[in-house]
């Protein structure tokens, strides 16, 4: 996520009321120092001089305006009409006059980013829904009809029936993954919970912390994230895992068979799992990477020498 550089800008307040202040004090000044320049250099010099001396006032007023105000403005609307006509790559603006318009900068480019994920989701869930879900629905469609058969011996029925109920199984637990997805990307608010108190009830495998700083995250949210990374550590053989958190950062370690290089870079992606023949979706890296996107955090994969570790940092 693009962060803007917080370098020094005059606040609003003072560029307004230095406009407003060069305003009422220009024409006083030249009032004034037209009957002192008046009498020495000539009425005619004298109005030729505050003149000029107006228009060179006004004319760095108005540079200041359009480099502070304007211009931010500017580049910022067309930011937002880029993001709404779905160039979701469009550069976000580098210059803002203001702390507040900096801070306005900022809100708008984290709502495309957040519009992008949201997008992406919706994309991905076109893109994967139908083909993981044709797969079962195959099976189902298939022994329904052979199950129709009046002569099919009873070992043969049995294991079509089988077959009918492993794979509208294996149809509930993608439905259920894709609804904590959707849930995932609607944000529960801005909270903070400590790590202890929000360990899962019942983990998998052995859980252990080391942080007592507030976390930035509601606990059911952090709870959620727990039970996901626990759950896809157990699956790939992990005993124990480890969760460090310094205030600004989580380590997530644990003593699995770790991640194959070759998949590292698709891990967080909807439906992407080496585990499907034993049931698995697919969804649990994902459903963390929403849950932390819709929060100002991120996730990443480090490298380990054992299992797989990973990284949560917020903005």
């Amino acid at each position: 996520m693009h962060r803007i550089s917080r370098k020094w800008r005059p606040p609003l307040a003072l560029v307004i009321g230095g406009g407003l202040a060069g305003v009422l004090l220009t024409p006083l000044i030249g009032i004034v120092y037209f009957r002192l320049w008046g009498n020495v250099l000539g009425w005619g010099e004298a109005a030729w001089l505050v003149f000029w001396i107006a228009l060179v006032a006004t004319a760095i007023l108005g540079l200041l305006l359009w480099r502070l105000v304007l211009r931010p403005v500017y580049a910022l609307t067309a930011h937002a009409k880029a993001i709404k006509a779905g160039q979701m790559d469009a550069p976000a603006p580098t210059h803002f006059g203001t702390p507040e318009f900096r801070d306005l900068g900022q809100s708008v480019i984290d709502m495309g980013a957040t519009l992008n994920s949201r997008a992406a989701s919706l994309r991905a869930y076109a893109d994967h829904v139908t083909h993981e879900l044709k797969s079962p629905l195959t099976s189902i469609q298939g022994a329904a009809e052979l199950l129709q058969s009046e002569d099919l011996p009873s070992d043969d029925r049995t294991a079509l029936c089988q077959t009918v109920a492993a794979a509208s199984q294996r149809m509930d637990a993608l439905l259920n993954d894709l609804r904590r997805h959707a849930l995932a990307s609607q944000s529960a608010g801005v909270g903070t919970c400590l790590l202890l108190d929000s360990l899962p009830d019942d983990p998998p495998l052995k859980i252990t912390c080391h942080g007592t700083t507030p976390v930035p995250l509601e606990p059911q949210d952090l709870r959620a994230i727990l039970v996901q990374l626990a759950q896809n550590a157990a699956a790939h053989g992990a005993t124990t895992l480890g969760i460090d958190w310094d205030g600004t950062r989580m380590l997530a370690q644990d003593n699995g068979q770790g991640i194959a290089q070759g998949d590292a870079s698709r891990i967080f992606d909807p439906f992407f799992t080496t585990r499907r023949d034993a049931g698995g979706t697919g969804m649990g890296l994902s459903i963390v990477r929403s849950l932390l996107a819709t929060r100002g955090g991120q996730i990443e994969l480090q490298a380990s020498a054992q299992g797989a570790c990973f990284l949560i940092t917020f903005d």
